[in-house]
């Protein structure tokens, strides 16, 4: 057993080394295997706050009206959000989703999403399955959790963990 993953592909997701380089956004087409749609009251707005906070792109938006009744929004392969017009669910959170990203956002993510909406976050925290996670609550009530994978490191209280039930690693 080596102390790296092996050298697969993760598809869109980068080895969860140190300083790993985030993708470059996705703005290609394809035929989306999954997406969020997330009502909202006020679409221009919850569009805002995740394109500033956490780093999507208006990929489509409806042409000639305004303001639009649903935007597509996409940050890297595979992670896409349709915005649509209507009321979100009366209690917050309305749905969870997790997004991955790497390491080196998660602060920044924090911090463009506390510059665009104060409070909106918790964390970053630890967790004992492996990732760094970022709990980010949008303002349509979508709680949405930045996830970045840590590099293994076979010494740690994780590895042991995994080690007394049988498992060499994840």
């Amino acid at each position: 057993m080596t102390d790296t993953f092996p050298a697969f592909s993760l598809g869109p997701v980068p080895q969860p080394v140190p300083g790993a380089p985030a993708p470059e956004l996705f703005r290609g087409i394809y035929g989306m295997p999954m997406f969020v749609t997330v009502p909202s009251a006020d679409v221009a707005a919850s569009s805002d706050f995740w394109v500033r906070g956490l780093g999507f792109f208006e990929l489509f938006a409806v042409p000639g009206v305004s303001p639009s009744p649903m935007v597509h929004l996409r940050r890297w392969a595979f992670q896409d959000v349709l915005l649509v017009a209507g009321e979100p669910a009366a209690q917050a959170p309305a749905q969870t989703v997790s997004f991955s990203c790497v390491l080196d956002q998660v602060d920044e993510i924090a911090a463009a999403c506390e510059q665009v909406l104060a409070g909106s976050t918790t964390g970053p925290r630890t967790t004992p399955w492996n990732t760094v996670d970022l709990e980010v609550v949008t303002p349509e009530g979508t709680r949405v959790v930045m996830t970045a994978a840590r590099p293994w490191d076979p010494d740690s209280a994780e590895a042991a963990a995994l080690r007394e039930i049988g498992i060499d690693r994840p």
